[in-house]
């Protein structure tokens, strides 16, 4: 016979074509490649760190951390001191708790210390025994700092003994050794990260400070010591106030202001579980939630932070529903109860689950279920205890409610029209100032053009614009942006402001320092003066936040007494200066002005629109539930609390004007 030949086949490429005839190869069990020990963290270290980078770098320091936190966070242990060594490229962990054990394991004839840095899962956090709640709970922790190291030493005291033992790329050098007697107990691991797995060693003291100084605030009474060789730097952290000292340090930092003085804490045992809790709300748009399990940061946060807003936007829309402070026509979203939440929550449980080795995410379904039943019932006792606070919470959302809709309400063709929008072109009716500066100029919004017209002749032309409105200002109350703009006085006035309103406000695009309201002193002058202070604070908010907006005093009466002449703003003020001037002077002259057109332009100015002599009222909102709830109740389309306020104040209307 003749000889054998291979087997060939034909192996068609991608477009089709079959390739080249090539030998088969045969995929048979001695192909298995089998990893044993460390190997496997060495050969796909993201597995177990998430990555080579900066952050896989930086979560050896807290695994080691982490272990030594364990032993604090079930009382072993009271100090945990971190050194960044001079060459920026090891880090000494040291603890003073009990110790790792140096025994020999029964079954695998090793020292314990030594199965647990060369052995993934292998460590004292399995059984519940030794550690009630743990941040390392895997057990391959140590290992996969010692596997990914070039050299790492571990010196544990012990039993009156020191022990060490060395180790590179995770292989022990040698045995365990007894160093000497000692005393006290505790941990300590140098390490230095291989640099053939690692492309850069570079650790930042910052990052390291900062978890330092959390990890303080989380385990209260805990004192945490960072060493920083490179910079010359040691810092002892050691906090008192736990989390509502961490809150006021996160708000602070942030420079966000907060809209009650005391935040809500929460701390309970539960179970075999323990909460802790702190928030506050701030005038910030977003929201910023901390949340920790065991002590390890949970970036992406998880069942315990589902819980925490469940918990929250339960409790808060029981007590606005209670206390009847929802207002109408303004439906409000657990978004709108969060914005400018900012808040902290730390859980320990005793057996956590987390999405992959990096522990950035809790899954325990029974966590979101304990958060929220602790957090509901506490938070809206505290509501019911704090009425101030409280208040001052719902205005704040109640405010994100309007600003949401509004925003969602302008449209792209809204936008064109407001005064940010391509080149400005200014309102024809507008008696603009000649001052190029924003510095000291002013916008007098005025009642006609009767009015207006006086006030053009009395102004300074240089600091003072006129806009004078025709009739009485759309009620805004309730409108939607797209409506309000479609009012051409209104469209004028914004277009005036030239700061933009809705989604396209910028107030520093403001072309005057001070917008002031000038209306007739009598019923209907302060109608349209209410009117505009509407649209201003239903759309134009952050105006009358930052203080710009004033309301003029015109007088309503003239008194000459003798050759005297004062002027009145209303009946109080006129009663007050006949009561003061009048006597043993003469007869006094009154004269009633029906309205800003009949006064002369130098009366105007020198009652009215002059600095040196005129009187200006600045807005303010000092309780803005109570004036959103005023607002909504006399300007809105249920006539009823009209009808009532009315009535109830039907004795104090001696006159009016109709």
């Amino acid at each position: 016979m003749g000889s054998k030949k291979k087997a060939r086949v034909d192996t068609p490429t991608p477009q089709g074509r079959p390739a080249k005839s090539t030998t088969m190869s045969k995929y048979t069990a001695a192909d298995i490649t089998v990893l044993e020990g460390l190997d496997p963290v060495r050969k796909r270290p993201g597995m177990y760190i998430g990555g080579v980078g900066s952050a896989g770098l930086h979560h050896l320091v807290w695994e080691i951390v982490d272990n030594s936190i364990d032993e604090a966070m079930n009382g072993h242990a009271s100090d945990v001191s971190v050194t960044l060594h001079k060459d920026g490229q090891s880090v000494t962990v040291t603890d003073n708790g009990r110790g790792i054990p140096v025994g020999i394991h029964p079954k695998h004839k090793k020292s314990a210390l030594e199965l647990i840095f060369t052995t993934l899962h292998a460590g004292g956090k399995f059984d519940g025994g030794n550690y009630k709640t743990s941040g390392g709970l895997h057990g391959v922790g140590a290992s996969v700092v010692n596997a990914l190291s070039s050299r790492l030493v571990a010196k544990v005291k012990r039993d009156g003994a020191e022990w060490e033992m060395e180790f590179r790329a995770g292989v022990p050098v040698g045995k365990l050794k007894k160093l000497g007697p000692a005393r006290g107990t505790g941990t300590s691991i140098w390490f230095r990260p291989d640099p053939t797995i690692f492309p850069k060693i570079e650790f930042s003291a910052d990052l390291i400070r900062e978890r330092l100084e959390v990890a303080s605030f989380l385990h209260r009474g805990l004192r945490v010591h960072f060493i920083d060789e490179v910079g010359g730097q040691k810092y002892d952290f050691f906090q008192e106030g736990g989390l509502s000292d961490f809150l006021a340090r996160l708000v602070q930092t942030a420079n966000k202001k907060p809209v009650h003085e005391q935040p809500f804490a929460l701390s309970r045992e539960i179970d075999e579980s323990r909460l802790e809790v702190a928030f506050r709300w701030t005038e910030a748009t977003d929201e910023t939630i901390r949340s920790y399990v065991n002590g390890i940061p949970t970036g992406s946060g998880g069942t315990h932070e589902n819980g925490l807003r469940g918990g929250l936007v339960k409790a808060v829309r029981n007590y606005i529903e209670t206390h009847n402070l929802a207002p109408r026509g303004v439906s409000i979203t657990a978004e709108d109860i969060r914005e400018g939440l900012v808040g902290i929550i730390s859980v320990f449980v005793p057996d956590p689950q987390f999405q992959g080795q990096t522990k950035d995410r809790l899954n325990n379904p029974e966590v979101q279920s304990l958060v929220d039943s602790a957090v509901r019932p506490a938070l809206e006792q505290w509501l019911n205890s704090n009425r101030t606070a409280a208040e001052q919470i719902v205005a704040r959302i109640i405010l994100a409610a309007r600003a949401r809709e509004a925003s969602r309400a302008a449209s792209a063709q809204i936008t064109r029209k407001t005064a940010t929008s391509g080149r400005l072109t200014l309102p024809g009716k507008l008696s603009d100032c000649l001052a190029t500066d924003r510095s000291g100029t002013e916008l007098f919004i005025v009642e006609g053009d009767s009015a207006g017209g006086s006030a053009k002749q009395g102004r300074d032309r240089n600091t003072q614009a006129i806009l004078p409105l025709r009739g009485k200002v759309l009620n805004t109350e309730g409108l939607s942006l797209a409506k309000v703009l479609e009012n051409k006085e209104i469209a004028d006035l914004i277009t005036a402001l030239g700061c933009g309103v809705g989604t396209s406000f910028d107030i520093s695009k403001l072309r005057y320092q001070r917008v002031i309201l000038l209306a007739d002193a009598d019923s209907d002058g302060n109608h349209i003066t209410t009117l505009l202070l509407t649209l201003l604070y239903r759309h134009l908010p952050e105006l009358i936040k930052s203080g710009r907006v004033y309301l003029a005093v015109p007088p309503l009466y003239r008194i000459d007494i003798g050759k005297e002449t004062y002027w009145a703003a209303d009946d109080a003020d006129k009663e007050r200066i006949l009561k003061e001037k009048a006597k043993g002077n003469g007869k006094a002259d009154i004269t009633r002005f029906k309205g800003l057109g009949e006064m002369m332009p130098k009366v105007l100015w020198d009652t009215t629109l002059n600095p040196k002599t005129r009187r200006l009222l600045r807005v303010e909102v000092q309780d803005a539930l109570e004036t959103d709830r005023v607002i909504n109740e006399l300007m809105g389309k249920d006539a009823s609390a009209r009808f009532r306020f009315i009535m109830e104040r039907a004795e104090q209307a001696e006159e009016l004007d109709v």
